[in-house]
């Protein structure tokens, strides 16, 4: 298959792994054309399950373990990752690919410097103001300095509007995140900057190497499924795994 995949652009260890898909190089059809990998959503699932085996040559030996996210803090550790209800997992085996799927949701991957742990996070912003960045960093058992984080395709901050409870739930965490959020189209409407707050959230975790950042998945919409933009649509995966 034709090669649409995003690769990171960060200083990770040559044995660490990732990859973001696209919507680009699948066989699904209508809403979910074409690259769409969630069997939830609603397109054929022999479809998924054919758009899933193109993407496996890609990770080599690493088999994606896909959770069942629910929008929470659970991370999923090493063997129990597989449809495990969970926002993010951890794992230290070569044999495993942390898979995190999103159409508009910030994931976020993770690894130490040292290549002997890779995490991967569902950060919508649920579960980004509950904590599941800090529980993933918590769950890596490596010290947060050690720590360099990856943000892939999420939606831009010029076009993510949300109401006054969303602004409310974060600056209730931290005054500074009132910064994240500019005024909306109407009273009690906010532009919210996902990335900006996941940043503040990794930087008072303790990780100062933080990458990524800028896809905006609702603008591009040859690349990208929107959940915001489209409703009934395909989702992308971000994955990141040890050789």
């Amino acid at each position: 298959m034709r090669d649409d995949f995003i690769r990171p652009d960060w200083p990770a260890p040559r044995n660490v792994h990732a990859l973001s898909t696209t919507r680009q190089g699948g066989v699904s059809v209508g809403p979910y054309a074409s690259l769409n990998l969630g069997e939830h959503v609603g397109d054929d699932l022999k479809a998924v399950a054919a758009n899933r085996a193109r993407l496996q040559p890609a990770l080599g030996r690493a088999m994606p373990r896909w959770l069942r996210q629910v929008h929470g803090v659970r991370v999923a550790q090493d063997g129990d990752v597989s449809h495990a209800p969970a926002d993010a997992a951890v794992t230290g085996r070569r044999d495993v690919a942390c898979t995190i799927m999103t159409a508009d949701c910030l994931p976020i991957i993770f690894c130490d410097k040292a290549g002997t742990r890779v995490a991967a996070a569902h950060a919508g912003w649920r579960g980004l103001a509950a904590g599941v960045l800090e529980a993933t960093l918590d769950s890596m058992g490596v010290a947060s300095d050690d720590v360099l984080a990856w943000m892939g395709p999420a939606i831009g901050p010029k076009v993510y509007e949300v109401g006054d409870e969303v602004r409310e739930a974060f600056v209730a965490h931290t005054a500074a995140a009132a910064k994240a959020f500019m005024p909306g189209r109407a009273t009690g409407k906010w532009w919210c900057d996902l990335y900006m707050l996941a940043r503040q959230r990794l930087e008072a975790a303790g990780v100062e190497s933080i990458h990524g950042g800028g896809l905006c998945t609702f603008t591009d919409r040859e690349r990208f499924f929107s959940f915001r933009r489209d409703g009934e649509c395909g989702r992308m995966a971000t994955l990141i795994w040890l050789e």
